[in-house]
């Protein structure tokens, strides 16, 4: 079956084991890069995940497949809030932390089953912006986006 992929990779100045508690464990810390949602899992394998927006509504859902803090997590998940993309099934989202001098090499790969895939096109716009911003939090104290979806300009570059 033909499939769908979408690699990002980072290095992120900071230890495996505070980038995995800011991918896992501090809710609060996960609202501020994540333009507000946060995700909710015991981050065992066989436990129930799931993606929540602000309101309280349920963006994504499924399970850890692997967790080996602070290195390897690994969730299968389905999206559940647009039509289009729910109707796509499970994709897979593999995080793999591994130190690289003062920094962290943070790679996300995300793969769904099917070619071409709107989900996989959703989630290379988003990963860069959260991982951005991420990043930006655990080196600076502060984020660097503030809306996951800005209104773009209008200026064309023609005076």
């Amino acid at each position: 079956m033909a499939k769908s992929t979408f690699v990002y990779v980072t290095y992120i100045r900071t230890t495996p084991e505070k980038l995995w508690s800011a991918l896992t464990d501090d809710v609060e810390f996960m609202k501020q890069y994540w333009f507000g949602n946060h995700c909710e899992s015991q981050w065992t394998p066989g436990s129930s995940w799931k993606m929540v927006y602000p309101d309280g509504r349920i963006a994504d859902a499924g399970e850890i497949v692997e967790a080996e803090p602070p290195r390897r997590l690994v969730i299968r998940w389905q999206h559940q809030n647009k039509p289009e993309l729910t109707a796509e099934g499970e994709s897979r989202c593999t995080m793999e932390l591994e130190p690289s001098g003062p920094a962290v090499k943070l790679s996300i790969t995300h793969t769904i089953e099917r070619e071409p895939s709107k989900f996989i096109v959703a989630v290379s716009g988003g990963w860069p912006k959260v991982i951005s911003n991420l990043k930006s939090l655990l080196e600076t104290g502060s984020t660097v986006l503030n809306d996951p979806y800005p209104i773009e300009s209008t200026h064309s570059g023609k005076e």
